[in-house]
């Protein structure tokens, strides 16, 4: 069994830590190694990690089709996170959660705008301008009447993209 020692100085209290936690604490780290493993290499480069774990981390992309090696060597990638402080390492990896949260809000946002202004027309053009006065009112318009036209007519949504796209392009978060 493993003990943590808060205070060194008192030898009497020792805090015992069962199989079970221990169990459970690899295996959180194990899976925050299989975390960094499918970081793209862009993000990867912005996480805090040693030599050892950089060179760990590439050669699991390595053995990214090799299915039992790859296993094995999560497993190890798990034992060389127990040795570490990984704080800085969860930090990093709930920025990028939290980056990619923003964003999936951000396209829900326009998705519901473009909704919005093609179910209710000119209603919903004047509601969004109303918050975003530097938008183009006609093409608004333009692109939200063709989008219920396909729509009734059940054509490719080609303005209903296009109406999307312009949000996109002039609703940055």
């Amino acid at each position: 069994m493993r003990h943590h020692d808060e205070h060194p100085e008192h030898d009497d209290e020792i805090e015992w830590v069962s199989k079970s936690e221990m169990k459970r604490e690899s295996h959180a780290l194990q899976q925050l190694g299989e975390s960094l493993v499918r970081l793209k290499p862009s993000e990867l480069a912005k996480v805090p990690l040693d030599e050892e774990l950089q060179d760990a981390i590439a050669l699991a992309h390595k053995l990214g089709n090799k299915r039992e090696a790859l296993r094995r060597h999560l497993q190890f990638i798990g034992k060389l996170m127990r040795s570490r402080d990984v704080s800085a390492i969860q930090e990093a990896l709930a920025a990028f959660d939290h980056k990619s949260a923003v964003a999936n809000a951000h396209f829900h946002k326009l998705e519901l705008w473009r909704d919005r202004l093609i179910r209710e027309g000119d209603k919903g053009v004047d509601a969004l301008l109303a918050e975003y006065r530097e938008l183009d009112r006609q093409k608004l318009r333009q692109l939200a009447r063709q989008g219920r036209k396909e729509l009734a007519a059940n054509l490719p949504p080609t303005a209903y993209r296009e109406l999307f796209q312009y949000l996109k392009q002039h609703l940055e978060p």
